[in-house]
């Protein structure tokens, strides 16, 4: 069940007349504003919506339907509001039912229907019938009445009697049809408020709307007010609309979950996922790669962040993977610097890791497929849930507390969820399966820790595999040579380092004010609040690509997270390099490199270069070009690196670096931050990003911006080359103290507290959107651009 929030007005079931003076107007609207945008239109941008609400549920353990469940359920519903059969059904389980949102055109309508029961019967399922859902609409506002679909329900027979069967076979047959509907009725991809499946399962049944709460049960009075109707189960959902337009379809729960939170990661999410289509087999479907592709995409244009989470969370259900697996692997427990956590446990999120990166944000997600019903709170614990178990076997859990009534003497337990923790309803043993249990249950069904022990990569490894020799490396262009004439030792120094210095825009600013107390000290150099400087599109002055992109940070519903205090909740690390079929658990999926940031030294550059280690190749791509080609150069070359790097996958190399070392007098590097985007979308277009890693070795980033952009657009990692030489430069030329001991600090220290200072500020970054993981953060693009049009920088970032 589930409400969307909308601004009421009575209205009869008739519709309202309009005088002939007003017909034209009438006209306009109905072309123009009944319908959410599609498109970015004005200031409206649909990537940006997300789903705020209250989610709860009510289950009986003995798996015995019940009214009480139902009546419990609604009332529960309204509680929250703060914010005709003509053929004979088969045993239950043995039919699935569909809940459409068709067109109120019939004609439309009609062909809705004809081409589902094509596909079903292509497929070798039996359609029963059709049933038209009572409704009640007398009470709908406005924009609820005037894009009202024609409720209807389809009864059909599997091809086979097996429950797990019947489920997949069900979740095929709705991604085709959609698929198929969509082409037949001329439906652009996000066009679904024409037709829509709410839910199409041998199990669960869903009712939603964009209706108050309370208007839930008298809008759908012929089933959810009928005494006769029973369920052991119901998750509710109560959602007001905060960032969101309301509309029927993006009412929840999805056909998996409700979600009471925000995705802040989404667009990363998203983009990942999209590019992980390409390597998809699910052979839990029993489909042919020809037919796996009829289901994609996994996540629909349209849909908000709680259903694009559904789409991804139903699909690893549906191939192979438990309910609850698939919850954890998506949002896991805040594992990284948990001390006290089981090691087999911590072994298992260490493996989700190398197959998804965490889908992070403030959330209380509740889920069923009809064996489970759950819930779990997010890494952080931002959002409340609450639970009650009752001595004759009843669970409830909400994120509001008082919205059904218990006697105090009948809780047998209560409780609230802790952050990552996990409430499991188990209908086939009947019981609540306990939170350590669980997680100990699945830590154990397969030998996670020597998996990683045998596949993971860690960086030393790479670098201890390549001859010291080959980690020198080459002198960078433009550097003055020191000679035994410079007695001063000059030319040791940053007057040594000028002309590439000047080349990538550095200033006597950013090296002192920036630089300098990062490599001394390892920490960000303090300063005043307010930035005067005029924005980059507005400056005289030449500005990198970097500062065309403003940081977003959370608001509203949406709180950040404390770097400091919060730190247990915070991690640097990420897994890169070729992914493997999410839907698959092998020892093979977790052979990927481990880092512990995003920034790597000059001498792991080196390593990473010329590395041939357990099937680890590199292939380095120049981006620079003749400055006589002017802006046409830089076109040609963002074509030729895509054009590359897509070479490099199919000559079997596991990473790519974007190199600006060929750098000099006659040849002008391109933007990083252009070509690294430039080439995440290309291969995510293509859905080949997921089969190798991107490294940039660029002289331009030095600052924590110009890092989390880099990262934000796909980077796996970096080497600011030339901000680590004009560090050691500093020292030589005395801005950095020596030791006690008279001793200058070694390179390797240096780096090593400018490494710090910056990986802290990136990590305050990611801390004030909200966002606690740097692999979550990856291709997020969590910026706004500023000066840039979308047929410019757009078309690459």
């Amino acid at each position: 069940m589930s409400v969307a929030s909308s601004s009421v007005l009575q209205t009869r079931n008739h519709p309202v007349t309009v005088p002939a003076e007003h017909r034209s107007l009438e006209s306009w609207f109905d072309r123009h504003c009944r319908r959410v945008p599609e498109k970015p239109l004005g200031l409206y941008d649909p990537s940006f919506d997300k789903d705020s609400c209250g989610v709860g549920f009510v289950a009986e353990l003995s798996g015995e339907g019940s009214r009480k469940t139902v009546t419990d359920a609604l009332e529960m519903l309204i509680r929250m509001s703060h914010r005709d059969v003509g053929f004979e059904l088969p045993s239950p389980g043995e039919y699935a039912v569909g809940m459409f949102f068709l067109p109120t055109s019939e004609y439309r309508r009609e062909q809705s229907k004809i081409i589902f029961t094509k596909v079903a019967e292509s497929l070798g399922h039996t359609v029963l019938g059709w049933r038209s859902v009572p409704t009640d609409n007398s009470g709908l506002g406005k924009s609820a009445l005037q894009t009202e679909p024609v409720v209807e329900q389809v009864f059909l027979t599997p091809t086979s009697r097996s429950k797990a069967d019947f489920e997949q076979q069900m979740y095929i047959l709705r991604r085709v049809s959609m698929v198929a509907i969509r082409a037949a009725l001329h439906l652009q991809p996000g066009g679904v408020r024409d037709f829509y499946i709410c839910s199409l399962s041998s199990r669960t049944v869903v009712y939603k709307g964009q209706l108050k709460p309370n208007q839930l049960k008298e809008y759908y009075y012929g089933d959810l007010g009928n005494e006769r109707f029973t369920s052991y189960m119901a998750l509710i959902h109560s959602r007001f609309s905060t960032n969101t337009f309301p509309s029927w379809d993006r009412a929840q729960p999805m056909r998996v979950l409700g979600h009471n939170g925000e995705i802040n990661t989404l667009r990363g999410n998203v983009n990942w996922m999209k590019a992980r289509e390409g390597l998809l087999k699910c052979k839990e479907l029993g489909l042919s790669r020809d037919e796996m592709k009829k289901l994609l995409p996994i996540v629909d244009a349209s849909s908000s962040d709680s259903g694009a989470f559904d789409g991804v969370l139903e699909l690893l259900v549906r191939a192979g993977r438990s309910l609850p697996e698939a919850v954890m692997m998506m949002i896991p427990e805040a594992w990284q610097n948990d001390k006290n956590m089981d090691p087999h446990r911590k072994a298992l999120y260490e493996y989700f890791s190398a197959l998804m990166e965490p889908w992070d944000g403030p959330a209380l997600i509740s889920f069923t497929d009809g064996r489970y019903l759950g819930a779990t709170l997010d890494r952080n614990g931002l959002r409340p849930g609450r639970f009650y178990i009752t001595h004759n076997g009843r669970v409830i859990m909400a994120s509001e507390v008082g919205v059904v009534d218990i006697p105090p003497e009948e809780v047998c337990r209560k409780g609230r969820l802790n952050p990552g923790m996990m409430l499991l309803v188990d209908f086939e043993k009947h019981v609540v399966v306990d939170d350590e249990a669980l997680k100990l249950q699945y830590s154990l069904a397969r030998p996670y820790g020597e998996w990683l022990k045998r596949q993971k990569i860690e960086l030393k490894d790479i670098v201890e595999s390549v001859h010291e020799s080959d980690t020198v490396p080459p002198a960078i262009a433009g550097v003055v040579p020191a000679s035994s004439d410079d007695e001063d030792m000059e030319n040791m120094g940053i007057h040594g380092l000028l002309t590439p210095l000047k080349a990538f825009g550095y200033t006597v600013e950013a090296l002192e004010m920036l630089l300098l107390p990062m490599a001394k000290d390892g920490i960000e150099a303090l300063g005043s609040m307010g930035n005067d400087a005029p924005l980059a599109v507005m400056s005289n002055r030449e500005k990198l690509t970097f500062e065309y992109f403003k940081q977003m940070f959370a608001q509203v519903t949406n709180p950040p997270i404390d770097p400091i205090r919060e730190k247990i909740v915070t991690s640097m690390e990420c897994m890169i390099g070729p992914e493997g079929d999410l839907t698959e658990t092998t020892e093979e999926q977790c052979h990927r490199l481990s880092l512990k940031g995003s920034l790597l030294s000059i001498e792991e550059m080196e390593a990473i270069k010329k590395m041939n280690y357990r099937g680890w190749s590199s292939k380095v791509i120049d981006i620079t070009y003749s400055k006589d080609r002017g802006r046409k150069g830089l076109e040609e070359t963002l074509d030729r690196i895509c054009s590359e790097a897509q070479d490099a996958i199919k000559e079997g190399c596991t990473t790519i670096v974007l190199s600006d070392r060929a750098f000099s007098s006659k040849c002008v590097a391109v933007s990083s931050l252009l070509a690294v985007g430039a080439v995440h979308h290309y291969l995510v277009k293509r859905l080949e990003r997921t089969r190798i890693g991107l490294i940039v070795e660029s002289a331009e980033p030095r600052e924590v911006h110009h890092f989390c952009t880099l990262v934000g657009f796909g980077a796996d990692a970096i080497c600011p080359y030339l901000a680590l030489e004009a560090i050691w430069r500093l020292q030589v030329d005395g801005k950095i103290p020596p030791k006690a001991s008279g001793e200058f600090h070694s390179k390797d220290e240096l780096v090593k507290k400018y490494f710090k200072a910056s990986n802290y500020g990136m990590m305050k970054v990611l801390a004030k959107m909200g966002i606690s993981t740097l692999a979550s953060y990856k291709g997020a693009q969590i910026f706004e651009a500023v000066g840039l049009s979308s047929g410019s920088g757009g078309e690459v970032l």
